[in-house]
């Protein structure tokens, strides 16, 4: 199945694309020892790390909620006909993500709210597309959340370091003509947008990263962005992936959000989870466990 009701809220799984990330466990997360992934190796293969090649296995995909009557995107991907010097694999791609959508039922301009749970490279990518020689809204009728923390730091006017770094171009081309079109509307600390949705911080991968909890009628589902890229983070939560701003906060934030996701049996969406998208986690000793997966096949 490619979509699942969770109370009152649809979900649909939309993916952009899928495969290997390029780096094995010790690049991808710095400091993972072996052993570790040895041990929870059957968990993994396939979907998650490459048997052949020991690389790691990720999705980019957007999540479709229709709630309350509105179609909410939560991340958009990379985008088509970027300039993206120091991702060579993300570098003006040509990819049928608005076609996937279309197949999901979802006309960019049916779309009401965007939710960029962070602003990296791969979850704002579509914010925008190319009209013309001037990138402009992708989703003209709506309204793009986005967390105030991140719009700040990833703004190169605030942050020089940007330049060379994988998010080169990506305020001025996925968040700046957003903006400037009246579009955005940034948010601290949480964020309601309808009686079965909310926005909250999750700081430490960026500074503003967040995630997207819904509680609606008996069910609870936390929406994680890039709080794990893999369930290798669920059984050894302490492990943060090479692109997080703060290690310490990082490690935190998902200590917590598995550990109400664990007590109130609620699914857990990350947004690059490959194979099986959602899954259900368990406390474990000190760490956590998966319970079950939630298969939601791609669009």
């Amino acid at each position: 199945m490619s979509d699942i009701t969770l109370g009152d809220v649809d979900v649909t799984r939309v993916e952009e694309m899928h495969g290997p990330v390029g780096m094995d466990p010790e690049t991808f997360f710095p400091g993972s020892p072996k052993q570790h992934w040895d041990a929870h190796r059957s968990a993994l293969v396939p979907d998650f790390l490459s048997d052949e090649t020991g690389i790691c296995e990720v999705a980019v995909q957007t999540w479709v909620l229709r709630s309350e009557g509105k179609t909410v995107l939560i991340d958009t991907g990379i985008g088509n006909h970027k300039e993206r010097p120091h991702t060579p694999a993300w570098d003006h791609l040509e990819l049928d993500f608005l076609g996937n959508l279309q197949r999901a039922g979802v006309h960019p301009d049916d779309v009401d709210i965007v939710v960029n749970t962070h602003l990296h490279v791969d979850h704002v990518g579509w914010n925008t597309h190319l009209e013309g020689q001037s990138w402009v809204p992708t989703f003209r009728n709506a309204t793009y959340l986005m967390p105030k923390a991140d719009f700040e730091f990833w703004n190169p006017a605030n942050n020089p370091k940007i330049a060379g770094g994988v998010n080169e171009n990506v305020f001025e081309d996925s968040v700046a003509p957003v903006h400037a079109a009246g579009q955005v509307q940034v948010w601290e600390s949480s964020h309601q947008i309808d009686a079965n949705l909310r926005l909250q911080s999750a700081p430490g991968h960026t500074p503003g990263s967040s995630v997207l909890m819904l509680d609606s009628g008996s069910e609870r589902a936390v929406f994680a962005g890039d709080l794990m890229h893999s369930p290798f983070q669920v059984m050894q939560p302490d492990h943060n992936s090479c692109f997080c701003e703060d290690a310490q906060a990082s490690r935190k934030t998902r200590h917590e959000i598995l550990g109400w996701a664990a007590d109130a049996n609620a699914l857990v969406l990350p947004a690059h989870f490959a194979g099986h998208g959602a899954l259900e986690v368990e406390r474990s000793g000190g760490s956590f466990g998966i319970k079950r997966w939630a298969s939601l096949d791609r669009l």
